[in-house]
């Protein structure tokens, strides 16, 4: 076991031998961590929290009440192989949110990078990968092998099947399903997730420029009227524009999936 002199820990908490917590982190009163666990500096778990299995967290992230991180995998092929969870810095995990490793069979890993806020009583599972401020609402549920690129909201209550992406700064709307790849910034919504439009509010969050706006109008235009198949339409679309927006969206389309897209009207 490693503790670092400054780390605050309750008398109430476990830490299995093994651990590894660094500077300033606090541990509050029955929180577990396991013999793997590698924490970064000025983390804090909040009472009850548990962490275990082989993960490694960077700096400065909060584990809140009851929360499970770093638990073995819900899937039935599991066979107890040593996989692993890897999280990045300045992540917030709410209340009852559950974050599994991968299997041996999803490459072994699953990870998160920072700045992310997962809310209270969503759920992680195994081979997923999410990138950097990323927000999953409440009672979400992310299912195994999924691809969470940058800067993307899943509403509450949603389901993400499992292999499916989603590209950077796409919104998914509360109580939706999405069963197929969403582009990056997409609009998803309704019961049986529906590509409905752009996530226009979060690109003018974001600074984004006027000039690109139109271009992504533009293409998502061409995407839903064009002639061809719909990977024919965002290959053309691409040529016709110098937009780094349009051609993140080209990319995305054209790069190795396991799933079909949302697209737009299907």
């Amino acid at each position: 076991m490693s503790l670092h002199p400054s780390a605050d820990i309750h008398p109430s908490a476990v830490i299995e031998a093994g651990a590894q917590i660094g500077a300033g982190c606090v541990i509050g009163p029955f929180c577990y961590v396991g013999s793997e666990v590698q924490m970064g500096a000025r983390c804090v778990l909040m009472s009850h929290a548990i962490v275990k299995g082989r993960t490694v967290m960077g700096e400065e992230n909060t584990v809140f009440s009851f929360a499970v991180v770093g638990e073995i995998p819900q899937d039935k092929k599991f066979g107890g192989e040593i996989t692993r969870l890897e999280i990045g810095a300045r992540n917030r995990i709410r209340e009852h949110v559950t974050i599994n490793t991968g299997t041996g069979g999803g490459g072994g890993l699953t990870k998160i990078g920072n700045d992310c806020l997962l809310m209270a009583g969503c759920h992680v599972a195994h081979d997923v990968i999410i990138a950097n401020n990323v927000i999953v609402v409440n009672s979400a549920a992310v299912a195994g092998h999924c691809i969470i690129e940058d800067d993307v909201i899943i509403g509450g209550l949603a389901g993400i099947h499992q292999f499916v992406r989603i590209g950077q700064g796409a919104i998914i709307g509360a109580v939706t399903m999405v069963t197929n790849d969403v582009i990056p910034y997409g609009l998803v919504q309704a019961p049986r997730g529906q590509l409905d439009g752009l996530n226009l509010v979060g690109l003018k969050r974001r600074g984004v420029e006027r000039n690109d706006i139109m271009a992504l109008r533009a293409a998502f235009q061409m995407m839903a009227q064009g002639e061809g198949t719909f990977a024919d339409r965002v290959k053309r679309m691409g040529e016709d524009t110098d937009s780094a927006y349009v051609h993140r969206i080209v990319d995305f389309v054209t790069a190795s999936s396991d799933r079909s897209f949302l697209t737009p009207g299907g």
